[in-house]
């Protein structure tokens, strides 16, 4: 069979799959009228969070519109992975007792390509009706510069030429708010919902700083940039679902079932995608309550609607404490240690046992309580059940790429803490700073056999083995050559000299460049 919305008319067929309980059709009809909701980003943790939300609403008979599925960067996803399918997606959830939960998601209204529909896009953004335009296009899609934070060549072109025929993403978005200003003059609410730390403000900055460059140049008026400002709402949310690649043993099972078509593949533009999605059961997705044109009921189906500040603490809890760090570790050190799965790394004894010990002895104390998530459950949850699902197939190697990016919200912040607090110091730490030597060791790129491995991507990558150029496994470490790095809170998000943390940190590098096996006598050692 083939995944279609001919196909899933014959119901026995699908035995064993969750269908759409409701038309399609018909909801795809309902959206061109009156559309409510549009989305920028087609990847899996779209299709298989935001977009089941949206059919649970459907299905409950509180929304009777879809999503419109819109891609500004890989075309083929849409090309490849919705059209051919009738925008149909099969969501596949990896339970912990390896069970897979199986649906079939009919929410995709309409699916657009920024390059070929920017016409019709455009036209759907005008609509009276529209309430919220989402994302989840990572946290680089709002960038507007490059490494050496300059602005991008071709933004500045936007800046300068105005409002028409934009060819960035975020100067487009702009011009299509503003287009909406001078069709309808509705407010709406543009919701990143990509996992980054105040990904609403990122969204706003980007479209103000074109506007205002818009602005000084008289391409727009005062009236244009107040609406982008103060009508276009930019909440804040936080999103948590772990979400792999398609993986085959999902694959196999789906061929087993009969489905046909079915392969992951890789596009042009590198991503890894499939007609299905699989990942983790547990999800949470917060979001600030601001959206001046109304929404659907989303805390109807789980969504925690709240304030700004309590997304913040959410996003703290999660990032500088009870998930983030803990994948971080076992990134750096799986990779050195030959592992190539997250739930492998749980079972090994130094391990499970340094996650365990980083969260519970050094985050925890300052953790950040956001009232609407109990930090003490959502870590019991990651220790014991996210983390551990052998039918999880994530990666250290995946989890590591961009280290330098996360290293310093991820465990600068609880360094600050400890300096900020009256009866605790920083210097007391053991198992962070292991962590940050541990990123140090990883990139030599030398596994704890002795054997070189591939480090994964990371913008800073070239830089760092500048630095590091000349250290070999087995070979003395000159102090003056890591000073330097140890003093960057670009990369710790503080000066380790500063805290008391460098000397710790060195030798910890020390202790772990010893030759092959030190990394996991060096654990041992002070992991337990």
């Amino acid at each position: 069979m083939k995944l279609s919305l001919q196909s899933i008319q014959d119901k026995e067929a699908w035995k064993g799959y969750h269908l759409p309980a409701y038309d399609p059709k018909k909801i795809a009809e309902n959206t061109e009228q009156n559309p409510q909701w549009m989305h920028f980003g087609s990847g899996n943790i779209f299709r298989i969070f935001p977009a089941v939300l949206c059919q649970r609403l459907i299905e409950q008979g509180k929304m009777d519109t879809g999503i419109v599925c819109c891609e500004g960067y890989d075309d083929e996803i849409i090309t490849k992975c919705f059209r051919p399918y009738d925008n149909l997606t099969i969501a596949v959830t990896l339970n912990a007792d390896g069970n897979l939960d199986k649906e079939v998601v009919g929410s995709f209204a309409d699916s657009l390509t920024v390059l070929y529909d920017s016409g019709k896009i455009a036209e759907i953004m005008k609509k009276p009706s529209l309430q919220i335009v989402s994302f989840t296009i990572t946290e680089k899609g709002y960038s507007l510069r490059n490494a050496a934070q300059e602005i991008v060549p071709a933004v500045a072109e936007d800046m300068e030429n105005g409002p028409a025929a934009c060819k960035t993403f975020m100067a487009q978005l702009a011009a299509m708010c503003l287009g909406r200003k001078a069709a309808c003059g509705k407010p709406l609410a543009l919701v990143s919902m990509d996992n980054c730390s105040h990904n609403g403000e990122k969204l706003k900055a980007a479209v103000t700083e074109i506007a205002k460059a818009w602005l000084d140049k008289g391409s727009i008026t005062q009236e244009d940039y107040d609406y982008l400002e103060n009508e276009i709402a930019y909440p804040w949310s936080m999103i948590d679902k772990i979400t792999p690649r398609p993986h085959p043993v999902v694959e196999e099972q789906l061929i087993a079932d009969g489905l046909e078509e079915i392969r992951p593949f890789v596009t042009t533009k590198h991503t890894y995608t499939a007609p299905f999605v699989n990942a983790e059961k547990p999800q949470y997705l917060v979001i600030e309550d601001q959206f001046p044109n109304g929404r659907p009921p989303l805390e109807d189906v789980g969504v925690i609607i709240t304030d700004r500040d309590t997304v913040n603490k959410v996003e703290k809890m999660k990032v500088c404490t009870c998930l983030n760090p803990l994948h971080t570790c076992l990134a750096v050190y799986g990779c050195i240690l030959g592992f190539t799965s997250i739930a492998d790394e749980t079972k090994d004894p130094q391990l499970s046992r340094f996650i365990d010990r980083m969260s519970h002895e050094e985050g925890m104390p300052f953790v950040v309580d956001p009232g609407v998530i109990d930090p003490k459950q959502f870590l019991n949850e990651v220790l014991t059940e996210r983390f551990p699902n052998p039918f999880m197939p994530d990666t250290p190697q995946r989890i590591a790429t961009d280290t330098s990016q996360k290293l310093s919200i991820r465990f600068g912040e609880t360094i600050k803490a400890y300096m900020a607090s009256s009866d605790r110091e920083a210097s007391e730490l053991t198992l962070i700073p292991l962590v940050q030597a541990g990123w140090l060791r990883y990139l030599i790129g030398v596994d704890d056999e002795g054997k070189e491995f591939e480090v994964s991507p990371d913008p800073l990558l070239h830089a760092m083995k500048e630095k590091l150029n000349g250290i070999k496994l087995g070979e003395p470490v000159d102090d003056a050559q890591i000073d330097p790095i140890l003093s960057d809170a670009s990369i710790f998000g503080v000066d380790l000299h500063d805290c008391g943390l460098a000397d710790k940190v060195l030798g910890y590098f020390k202790e772990l460049m010893a030759g092959p096996g030190a990394v996991r006598e060096t654990l041992k050692k002070y992991v337990g």
